[in-house]
């Protein structure tokens, strides 16, 4: 099944490409367990730029995307190398029965498996310019509405609702 199929919300990133970017050489930022659901969220960067991207990117002259990639029903989680910064495949393939999916993150510097629900979700889509060293640091231009009106950065990793705990 293609990682369309995966995805609750793939209208987001259909919207900027057309169709869903293959998630093989993603840049892996971070990695966040969450003991409540239980939970898996990665956050990645989008191995393309989109051709058709908004006015405002342009303008704003970003040329990478972020999003989070949120899993819930989490079992088995095997995270057994983390080098960052790495990049990596992500890769969801239906498990067993009972719309189960595995989950792996296979790179340079990340060696993650999971077992979780069949479905995943996309949120804080956004546009940043790369830094020179490869850093995410500056000015982001998100998609939602919302997550425009609370950050004009990537938060601290103690804004609890923005890395889904």
């Amino acid at each position: 099944m293609s990682v369309e199929s995966r995805l609750v919300n793939p209208e987001i990133l259909q919207a900027l490409y057309g169709t869903i970017p293959a998630l093989s050489g993603v840049a892996v930022r971070s990695v966040n367990l969450n003991p409540v659901g239980p939970g898996v969220t990665l956050r990645v960067d989008l191995p393309s730029f989109p051709g058709s991207a908004p006015q405002e990117w342009l303008d704003a002259g970003v040329d990478a995307v972020q999003c989070q990639l949120g899993f819930l029903d989490v079992r088995m989680v095997s995270l057994t190398r983390w080098s960052p910064p790495t990049t990596g495949d992500v890769r969801m393939e239906p498990y067993g029965g009972q719309r189960r999916m595995r989950v792996g993150v296979e790179g340079s510097g990340v060696a993650l498996e999971f077992e979780c629900h069949d479905l995943a979700t996309v949120g804080h889509v956004s546009a940043f310019r790369m830094g020179a060293d490869g850093t995410d640091g500056g000015p982001h231009c998100y998609v939602n509405k919302v997550d425009a009106r609370l950050y004009e950065s990537l938060p601290g990793t103690e804004e609890f609702t923005f890395y889904g705990r």
